[in-house]
């Protein structure tokens, strides 16, 4: 066998093995990565796009109304053209919980989240609507979303407040911790780690604002 034929088979038997291993990625469907489904972050597609590093639980939402009114006055945008994730980890996370996971477990008391209405530690989520003045309603978590902002929580910091409520009330934290994921607010995305999806949120073309 000539060197040029011979090189020539060994090309196509490479060839053919590659063909082998490697699948036909035509058409396939996206499939979750360990079990997690991180599609969503294909909606982040506006023009503009921002996530907020939530922790002050006081301005916090304040801020984000305000990115996307001064966005809406200046250049007349909104959804989709505006895109705006909220990033929850542990420090914000009553804004997270529904009104029942308030009443079951003492999420206001551990987080100094007092209603005010009654002034005492709050037995119902107060970020989720409400609000004396139209800004103020509309800084709310529903008005957000009704907005398209995004709202995550992290899965790792979950297990942190699950650990710090079961020991508050006695019980199992793998207990706790599987009403509270499965009492988060309606629309949020439960994500493997805060820190993860921040660096993603900004592959994908988000500036960053830490609340």
């Amino acid at each position: 066998m000539m060197p040029s034929t011979r090189r020539s088979f060994l090309s196509t038997v490479g060839a053919l093995a590659g063909a082998t291993v490697l699948p036909d990625l035509a058409g396939a469907e996206p499939v979750s990565q360990g079990g997690w489904d991180m599609s969503w972050l294909d909606r982040i597609t506006g023009k503009h796009r921002q996530v907020f590093d939530m922790h002050d639980m006081e301005v916090g939402l304040g801020t984000v109304y305000n990115w996307l009114e001064a966005h809406l006055t200046v250049y007349g945008l909104r959804h989709p053209d505006l895109s705006a994730v909220v990033g929850i980890g542990g420090a914000a996370f009553p804004m997270n919980a529904t009104d029942p996971m308030y009443q079951k477990f003492p999420i206001g008391e551990l987080w100094k989240v007092n209603d005010p209405a009654t002034g005492k530690p709050a037995l119902r989520n107060i970020f989720v609507e409400g609000g004396t003045s139209p800004a103020e309603r509309e800084s709310k978590v529903k008005a957000l979303q009704a907005r398209g902002v995004i709202f995550w929580q992290c899965n790792n910091a979950l297990h942190v407040v699950s650990a710090r409520i079961a020991a508050r009330v006695q019980r199992p934290e793998a207990e706790v911790y599987t009403e509270l994921r499965a009492g988060l607010n309606p629309g949020v995305i439960l994500i493997p780690a805060h820190t993860m999806l921040i660096g993603l949120a900004q592959e994908h073309g988000c500036a960053y604002q830490m609340l």
